[in-house]
């Protein structure tokens, strides 16, 4: 999956399969689809929600590097472009997320149900809307109809009471050193054509606003994200799989408004591999720490994306 040249990590010293995991988590947060926030897109639009492309163009494409003209991330980075979208080299699941905005839990649960092909094959979309100044979240519900009509694609969401982390204030009231809440005279861009980084030196809060991006880390075995304008919810969805955590994260701080963050941590070694002490933060601890939050295992609700029906696509 693309990554919009948004994202620079440094990354070294960390196993190969630890490199390929974060490469997988930034795509999903800039390129590939899931919700970190449900928005109001709801998994039917109505018909007064219904939007379609006015043309489009879907085949399937056996050769390149996937690329897209706007990022297919589930926060609102975008780069205007005119009312076109050009998706290529990618699968099917990865149109889906983009149109779902979907969740890596969300993903994570239909990759398991969907045939071998969604997830194999890959196809070039290209399309276009009168609409110049169409927004992002109008492109997915163009999207949405579009793979209605040739992926014949029904789906519907399904609530599961699940093991989930509930994201909380280690203290209330008290937010940690590297999150604030956005102010409102910042400087804020969600159109990213003319960015080249998202942030002008280690540590700093990003520049472009709406979408969570991978950013310079502090040191070389460190992973670091952050976000600027951003729920606090966005940030809890998230959570999964930067921590590798296996289950949902939920927003419980009952924090509302938007923020800006940056985190920072050394992550866990696969299974397979010894640990080593780098002195760098864990993930949790650079929660705690850097942030003022912290995780509480518990039992909750979650919405999971159902799938019921697909078919390989009708030619244009």
């Amino acid at each position: 999956m693309t990554k919009q040249a948004v994202n620079s990590l440094s990354i070294r010293r960390v196993s190969s399969q630890a490199v390929a995991r974060l490469i997988a988590v930034v795509a999903l947060i800039l390129i590939s689809p899931k919700s970190y926030a449900q928005a109001s897109l709801t998994a039917q639009p109505s018909t007064a929600e219904k939007l379609e492309f006015d043309v489009a163009s879907v085949r399937q494409n056996k050769s390149g590097k996937p690329q897209s003209n706007i990022p297919l991330g589930p926060g609102n980075v975008y780069k205007p472009s005119g009312g076109l979208l050009i998706a290529r080299n990618f699968p099917l699941l990865t149109f889906m997320e983009f149109a779902y905005k979907m969740t890596d839990y969300q993903e994570a649960s239909l990759q398991a149900t969907v045939p071998d092909w969604v997830i194999s094959d890959r196809f070039t979309i290209e399309a276009r809307t009168e609409n110049h100044n169409v927004t992002k979240d109008q492109l997915r519900l163009m999207m949405r109809s579009l793979l209605a009509e040739r992926f014949k694609l029904a789906v519907h969401y399904q609530a599961r009471q699940v093991s989930v982390y509930a994201l909380v204030a280690a203290k209330p009231g008290v937010l940690g050193p590297k999150i604030r809440a956005h102010p409102a005279d910042s400087p804020c861009e969600t159109d990213i054509s003319s960015k080249t980084t998202p942030q002008t030196a280690k540590g700093d809060f990003p520049s472009v606003c709406g979408g969570i991006l991978g950013l310079p880390a502090s040191a070389q075995d460190r992973y670091s994200f952050g976000a600027a304008n951003v729920p606090m919810s966005l940030i809890a969805s998230a959570l999964s799989s930067w921590g590798n955590l296996g289950r949902p994260v939920i927003d419980q701080t009952g924090l509302g408004g938007n923020y800006d963050f940056v985190l920072d941590y050394t992550p866990d070694p696969p299974a397979s591999y010894a640990k080593e002490d780098s002195g760098g933060p864990t993930f949790q601890g650079a929660l705690q720490k850097q942030l003022g939050l912290k995780l509480e295992s518990q039992k909750g609700p979650a919405d999971f994306l159902v799938l019921d029906h697909v078919e390989h696509p009708t030619k244009d």
